[in-house]
C-alpha cells in the first residue's frame, strides 16, 4: 500500500498575499501569554532537593515569610531602640544638677 502525497501543490491551498491577512492586531496575546506558566531552569543539585513545583513554590513561600518577619522584626528593633535613647536623654536632661 502506498503513501498518499501530502506535498503542497496536492493539497490546492491558495497562497495569500498579505493585504489579503488583514491588519494585524498588536498585543493581541500579551495578557494571556503573561498569565500563562513560568519556566525556570534549575541547577541539578536543587532539583534533587525539589523534585516538584508544589516543593518549590512551598520552600520560597517560607523564605518569603521569614525574609518579610525579620524585616519586620529589625524594623521594631530600631525604633525601639531610638525610643530608649530618646527617653534617657529626656530623663538625663530632666534631672536637677
Amino acid at each position: 500500500m502506498r503513501k498518499t502525497s501530502t506535498k503542497m501543490a496536492d493539497l490546492d491551498i491558495p497562497e495569500l498575499k498579505r493585504d489579503q491577512l488583514g491588519k494585524g492586531v498588536r498585543g493581541k496575546y500579551l495578557k494571556h501569554f503573561t498569565q500563562g506558566s513560568n519556566v525556570v531552569v534549575l541547577q541539578p543539585e536543587i532539583l534533587k532537593a525539589f523534585p516538584t513545583s508544589e516543593a518549590v513554590n512551598k520552600a520560597l513561600a517560607s523564605m518569603l515569610a521569614f525574609a518579610h518577619e525579620t524585616q519586620v522584626l529589625s524594623v521594631r528593633a530600631k525604633t525601639t531602640t531610638r525610643k530608649r535613647l530618646a527617653a534617657k536623654t529626656a530623663m538625663a536632661s530632666a534631672r536637677p544638677l
